[in-house]
């Protein structure tokens, strides 16, 4: 067994170093990730490993990059786009929804789309909007893409790999305010599938969601509610689409109550989603309505407010006190 101790950023530079050793046909694409490794370094030191045909520095076109990841991946290539921050998505986004999420449906099957979207998302490092925005709704709406949302360095080490390997296109989010903490990863093991929610707190008074960078958030919220006396239960959704609501229905069930957490806008975030399912699905085992806690309907903030703006414990715990309060 081989265990280290890294951080979300390390866990993700390793992950993707491995990809790229065990399959020639992984090119990684984006704005200064080669020979400065990336704003956050994750692709530190790869390029001059793997050179300059494998780790490319692109222009500052966003549209560009996936346009051209489009014509890799027909050609059998793995491309592994890199946006800077979640903000720069947006010039590629008639790219990613028209083209990469339908050409294997467009093409009955005949073509693939082995595309991923790497996208440093959500706010807390004292950046301006769009470097700080949580744009995860806009794609899990998108048929023909798939949503990872990673919490923790061992989901970032495995996550990532398996990212690759999948044959459709995924957008794969990394919480940016989380890339420096770390946790043991045994490179050795066996990892989870990509696409199951885990829980990673039990608890029996309310079931408590979230992805991301909120999952740390909420774990800080049940360990502030142990010692008031409240079990919460919580879950790590890990991939947003597809959705692994079993585990999620299988707590409400047992629990009566379900809180949802996100740094995205609550309106038509995906919280929405989620509170309608576990409604239709528990509706006769809930003791209170499902309620979601997230950022505010406006336009992210300046940095001097963005605490105030994102949902933090007394938030989540506002939420399990109106909850209980049915």
């Amino acid at each position: 067994m081989s265990t280290d101790t890294l951080t979300i950023g390390k866990a993700l530079n390793l992950g993707l170093r491995r990809a790229m050793e065990d399959d020639a046909k992984v090119v990684l694409m984006g704005e200064d990730i080669g020979r400065l490794g990336g704003v956050f370094r994750i692709t530190d030191g790869l390029q001059k490993d793997f050179g300059e045909d494998r780790v490319v520095d692109t222009p500052l076109a966003e549209a560009g990059i996936l346009g051209t990841a489009v014509g890799l991946a027909m050609r059998g290539y793995r491309p592994v786009c890199e946006i800077q921050f979640d903000g720069f998505v947006f010039p590629a986004y008639n790219q990613i929804v028209t083209q990469v999420a339908k050409i294997h449906a467009r093409s009955k099957g005949r073509l693939t789309m082995p595309i991923v979207i790497r996208i440093p998302f959500g706010g807390g490092i004292g950046a301006v909007e769009h470097h700080s925005e949580s744009p995860e709704a806009y794609f899990a709406h998108t048929a023909g893409l798939k949503v990872v949302a990673v919490s923790n360095p061992v989901d970032a080490y495995w996550g990532i790999q398996q990212a690759i390997a999948h044959p459709d296109p995924i957008v794969f989010l990394e919480p940016k305010r989380r890339y420096w903490e770390k946790a043991p990863v045994d490179t050795d093991a066996v990892p989870d599938p990509l696409f199951a929610s885990r829980v990673v707190r039990g608890g029996d008074d309310v079931t408590v969601l979230a992805y991301g960078p909120m999952v740390k958030t909420a774990l800080q919220a049940a360990e502030a509610a142990a010692e008031e006396g409240r079990s919460l239960e919580v879950i790590d959704l890990r991939t947003v689409s597809p959705l692994d609501l079993d585990p999620v229905f299988e707590s409400v069930r047992r629990t009566g109550r379900c809180v949802v957490v996100h740094e995205a806008p609550v309106t038509l975030g995906l919280g929405a989603e989620i509170a309608a399912r576990v409604t239709e699905t528990c509706f006769h085992s809930l003791e209170a309505p499902v309620l979601r806690v997230g950022g505010y309907d406006t336009p992210y903030p300046p940095s001097k407010l963005e605490e105030e703006y994102l949902p933090d414990l007394d938030r989540v715990l506002d939420a399990v006190d109106r909850s209980m309060g049915f």
